[in-house]
């Protein structure tokens, strides 16, 4: 069965409701780190916490993209989950500046997230 039959065309713009949502978030993320700069506040000892901050929208994304894209959305999901154990571990060194080993995590976000862009487009018929 073809996903993008069964879903109504308009749905497309529900995905990019769920996306300005994303970058209302990301917005607020980057204005609270030039806080904590501008002020000296460090970074808590607490990766689980940041993993929950963006966990929901993780598993949005990872759902839209699996939808139309289930092999690829599988794999960045497993480099998404591996790299937040990296992140942890990084941080249970007792240096938060340790965190940045799994940046690499990145790479399976932001694809989850590029690859719900591309079902929405298509949902609206864009291409």
């Amino acid at each position: 069965m073809d996903i993008l039959k069964v879903l109504p065309p308009n749905f497309g713009y529900v995905i990019f409701t769920y996306l300005y949502s994303w970058v209302m978030l990301g917005y607020l993320a980057v204005k609270v780190g030039a806080a904590r700069k501008k002020y000296d506040v460090k970074y808590p000892t607490m990766a689980h916490q940041n993993t929950l901050e963006v966990y929901t929208q993780w598993l949005v994304f990872q759902t839209i993209a699996a939808l139309v894209y289930p092999l690829s959305a599988s794999v960045l999901g497993a480099i998404w989950v591996t790299s937040r154990l990296s992140y942890a571990w990084g941080y249970y060194t007792g240096d938060p500046s340790k965190r940045m080993k799994g940046a690499y995590g990145y790479i399976g976000y932001f694809g989850v997230i590029f690859l719900s862009i591309s079902v929405a487009l298509q949902l609206l018929g864009v291409f």
